[in-house]
C-alpha cells in the first residue's frame, strides 16, 4: 500500500520529505513486524543485536566495544547487557589487561537460541520480500549514499 493510503495524507512539500516520512514510516513498520517475530524467543531488537555482536566477536569484549557496534547507539549497553546475563545468554568476566574492567561473553545458550534464530533467516529475510536481490543492492546503495552526504 502507498505511504499515501497509510497515513492519510495525499500532499508532501516535496519527493525528499516525502521519501524521509517513507523511511521512518518504513522502519517503523518493520521494527513492528521484527519485534513480533523476536517475541517469540523471549528477545529485544537491542538483545538479539548485542548476541551476535558477541558471537561474531568469537572472543570476550567490552561495553564500550558492544555499543560501538551496535545498530542502536543510544542503546543503554550495560543494562541490556544484564538482562541477557539474566536469562543465561551472556556472561560478564574479569578482563584479563585490566582488572579494573570487565568483558561480556556469549554463553553457550546465548549461541543456541542464536543458532534456532539462523535458522529462521528465511522468515527474517521475508520482511523485504517485496524486493528482488538486484533491488536490494540498489536499496542498499541508495541508504549508504544517503548516510554519506548526510549532515552529522
Amino acid at each position: 500500500m502507498s505511504l499515501e493510503k497509510e497515513i492519510q495524507q495525499t500532499r508532501f512539500r516535496n519527493e525528499r520529505q516525502k521519501a524521509m516520512i517513507n523511511l521512518s514510516y518504513t522502519q517503523n513498520w518493520m521494527n513492528e513486524r521484527f519485534k513480533k517475530f523476536l517475541d517469540r524467543f523471549n528477545l529485544t531488537a537491542q538483545q538479539f543485536n548485542i548476541l551476535r555482536i558477541l558471537r561474531g566477536a568469537a572472543r570476550p569484549i567490552s561495553t564500550l566495544q558492544i555499543r560501538e557496534r551496535m545498530l542502536d547507539k543510544m542503546s543503554d549497553t550495560s543494562r541490556i547487557v544484564d538482562r541477557l546475563i539474566l536469562k543465561d545468554l551472556a556472561q560478564k568476566t574479569i578482563c584479563q589487561h585490566d582488572k579494573r574492567l570487565v568483558d561480556v561473553k556469549i554463553t553457550e545458550a546465548g549461541i543456541e537460541i542464536l543458532t534456532k534464530l539462523d535458522m529462521l533467516a528465511n522468515e527474517m529475510d521475508s520482511l523485504v520480500n517485496g524486493l528482488t536481490e538486484a533491488e536490494a543492492r540498489t536499496f542498499n546503495k541508495l541508504l549508504d549514499k544517503i548516510r554519506d552526504v548526510s549532515p552529522q
